[in-house]
This record gives C-alpha cells, structure tokens and sequence, in this order.
C-alpha cells in the first residue's frame, strides 16, 4: 500500500511512519512546527527512492516538507495514496490557550484541507488522531462515545470539530473515516524539552537527572495512559477495517499522577519527593476509557500494559 502520514515528524507520527514503513511505501508530511526531523532522520535516509533499503526492503520512505494548511500540496501528495493517517496538528492545550488563532487554523482548517484532497484523489479512508480532551471534565467514568462531549480548550474544541468534519465527509462524500480519541499517549521519540511537554517524558527526565518531578495539584488526577505501540496497533487496524466513527484508544485503566511517579521512580531505583505547583486550570481532573466500541469494531486490544511501556520508554531516553 501507498500511504500517507500527516505530522509524519511528531511523536506519534514517526512511530507510526517507521512501522509502517516495513511493509508500505510511506510518504511524510510534516512543516517542522513542531515535529523533528530526527524522528525520521534514518528512517528516511535508509529507505529513499524505489530501491530498497538497508534492511533489503522494496519499499519507500519519502519526506516532504510542507503544512496541511497547503491544499494545492496536499491534492499532489495524495494522488494514488490509498489512505491518510492524518496525524498533523499544533498539539497541546496549553499551546491552543496560548494562541487559539494559529491553533485553530492548523486543527480545523488543516484537517478540512485533508478531507477535500483526500475526496478528491480517490483516497479510501483518513484515520484522523483526535484526542479524549474532548469529554472534558465530566464526571462520569470510564468515558464513553456515546457521552456528550464537553470540550474546555482550544484544542478539545479542534479536534472535535475535526471528528464533526470527518463524520459529514463520510455521511455527504462516501470518503470512510475513522476519528481516534487518545488518552494520554507516550513513548519513545516524545519531546522531554518542549514548554508543553507531557508528563511522563518530564517525570522521566526529571529523575534520570536525579531531580525531583513536577506535580501540578496534588498528584491525585488520574489518567488512562496509552503507549504509543497500541496507538499503532488501533491505527493500522482501523485503516484496514471497514469501521468508521469516532473510537476512545486507550488502555481502559487509570493511575494517579502520585502512583505514577512512584512506579517511574521504581523502575529507575530512584526515590525522591516531588515538588507540587498550583494545578493548571486547563486540565482535566480524571481519565479513563471504555474502549469495547473500538474493540468490538476492529479487534483493538492494548498489547502493552502501562508498566511495559514505561520500560521501553525509559530505555529509550537513557540511551
């Protein structure tokens, strides 16, 4: 298969490229706002052209370097693709409270570039990356498709506009499409050095330089965190599968941000108090996914338990 990937440059995105790349040709779209291109760095220069790769490959790498806010780019990109893992985007809430304006343009009118190319090249499906920022903070757990969304940023706002427009392409254009709500990703390749960095990679460089992690509030939020390899997996099967909609990826389990430092400190044999902050108002108290509509769509089932992926992940970083 020929496919394409948005945000090919960003954490998730260059997850997903690289492992697709072993079976497909790739082609990455990415401005560098706030992708890096050694995510890609050797995957793109091992694997370029049609003539195989180091690993003896047939199949192709390519990267481009332009933004989905480009339609005329977009339509010539995506000629002959046969799907769009639509992973470009300005992520963050803070960064979407810090400016709505740039955030919208890149979240909404992005996403609607891709959608026309993608219905008017003939593509047979966009999986679009939306986020659990939509439910916002209601109470009810685990959250459920069915609940209706309360959006508190920017940025849960875009990406529910996104799902909206990816739910009217495939009512109005036949263009099947499928919107995945993650809870709370991490993994290899996520940047510990941005201002909006997440909070796993923080805790992560914080105490592999034997520095005390930042807690904002008082550590007891829960979240339902998600390794980025079952974010693959839900990717690759919903591409594949017949499925449309809109579907929460996650693990279906959820941790305070107390316990989470502790097993972080755990695996590292480092224990230290963490410094408390003032919560951010922005953020959402509690997390947790029912994930038996994705499960039942297309056979998604986390393969990794978040213990597994924090092991994995501190490897990577210590590197």
């Amino acid at each position: 298969m020929h496919y394409v990937v948005t945000g090919g440059m960003g954490f998730i995105g260059s997850n997903l490229s690289e492992y697709l790349a072993k079976d497909h040709d790739v082609t990455i779209i990415d401005d560098g706002a706030t992708g890096r291109y050694v995510n890609i760095k050797n995957l793109v220069e091992n694997r370029t052209g049609n003539s195989g790769s180091a690993e003896g490959l047939d199949n192709s790498v390519r990267f481009v370097k332009g933004s989905i806010t480009d339609p005329e780019l977009l339509k010539k990109e995506f000629e002959g693709a046969d799907g769009i893992f639509h992973q470009g985007a300005i992520p963050s809430v803070p960064r979407s409270v810090a400016d709505p304006a740039r955030t919208s343009n890149v979240n909404i009118e992005g996403t609607l570039n891709v959608l026309i190319a993608a219905r008017d090249c003939g593509v047979r499906k966009v999986v679009f990356a939306s986020s659990s920022s939509v439910y916002g903070n209601t109470p009810t757990l685990p959250k459920v498709e069915t609940m209706c969304p309360s959006p508190l940023s920017p940025y849960a706002l875009q990406k529910l506009a996104g799902e909206t427009y990816c739910g009217i392409f495939t009512d109005i254009y036949g263009l099947d499409t499928v919107a995945l709500r993650y809870f709370n990703v991490f993994g290899p390749k996520q940047d510990p050095n941005s201002q909006y960095a997440a909070v796993i990679p923080n805790f992560i460089k914080k105490l592999l330089n034997n520095e005390a992690p930042i807690i904002y509030g008082n550590g007891e939020q829960t979240r339902d965190f998600t390794y980025v390899k079952n974010v693959i997996q839900a990717n690759v099967k919903a591409m594949e599968s017949d499925a449309t909609g809109f579907y929460n990826i996650a693990c279906g389990e959820r941790i305070s941000l107390n316990n989470l430092a502790e097993n972080i400190m755990e695996i590292l044999n480092f224990h230290t108090e963490p410094i408390y902050k003032e919560p951010r108002a922005e953020d959402v108290r509690d997390s947790l996914a029912d994930i038996s509509k994705a499960n039942n769509a297309f056979n998604y089932k986390p393969e990794y338990s978040l213990n597994d992926g924090l092991r994995e992940t501190i490897e990577w970083y210590n590197i």
